[in-house]
């Protein structure tokens, strides 16, 4: 089967390249499972009672779960998209301290949101559990949604971590090695002559003493003894 030569080239092309990564793919699941919790509970998360028209939160009416569902669910589907795209810049940075400055900070928030996903579907679970059932006509389908979402969300943010720590381990720059590598430059410039090389070396003879003397070094020549006078008695 022959491709086209523009297919082709769209294959290879950065973009494609890009969203081939396994870094790009798991931060594009990350944010479709936030923007499912978010999305889940803001829409139909709140409901009233059968007795009363005021809106509570299907689970167990405790508000501060709803909200933490929606505000973390919005928090990490930012996160997700800034991470996108630095993600899509990172060949360009030339820096090597900037580059490790921003793996370190991608392993860290992977880490942490790995753990408020997981204290939030403790909290969501055990909020939804302690529900009464049937109080809301709606918003069942919802929670469970969103529980369920929220627990994919410490799967994918676990092997994100784990990739961002892959990254960190391989990028990391070695210690010195410019200037060691400098170091060994300018010492095998200044390391002496082989055998083989040809040594220009002063012939001898009383023509060439004077040159000799003088090629030395002051400090490397014998110092003089002082001499004493005598002096005649009176």
């Amino acid at each position: 089967m022959h491709i086209p030569e523009s297919l082709q080239d769209l294959a290879d092309s950065e973009a494609v390249q890009f969203l081939k990564r396994p870094k790009t793919i798991t931060r594009i699941i990350a944010g479709v499972f936030s923007l499912i919790v978010f999305s889940s509970l803001l829409t139909d998360g709140y409901q009233n009672k059968t007795e009363s028209s005021k809106l509570h939160c299907v689970l167990n009416s405790n508000n501060v779960a709803c909200s933490f569902a929606v505000g973390a669910g919005l928090l990490a589907f930012l996160s997700c998209l800034t991470f996108l795209a630095l993600d899509a810049h990172e060949s360009h940075i030339g820096h090597t301290r900037f580059k490790t400055a921003f793996q370190l900070l991608d392993f860290i928030l992977a880490v942490l949101w790995t753990g408020i996903w997981f204290v939030g579907f403790c909290f969501l679970a055990n909020q939804w559990q302690h529900s009464p059932p049937k109080v809301f006509l709606l918003g069942s389908s919802s929670a469970k949604a969103a529980i369920a979402f929220v627990f994919f969300s410490i799967l994918i943010w676990m092997f994100q971590a784990y990739l961002a720590l892959q990254d960190l381990r391989n990028d990391t720059p070695v210690p010195y090695k410019r200037s060691l590598d400098e170091g060994g430059m300018v010492l095998t410039t200044l390391s002496l002559p082989s055998a083989a090389s040809p040594v220009n070396t002063p012939t001898t003879g009383p023509n060439n003493l004077s040159y000799a003397s003088s090629a030395l070094s002051p400090y490397l020549t014998t110092p003089k003894a002082p001499r004493l006078a005598m002096m005649p008695d009176n």
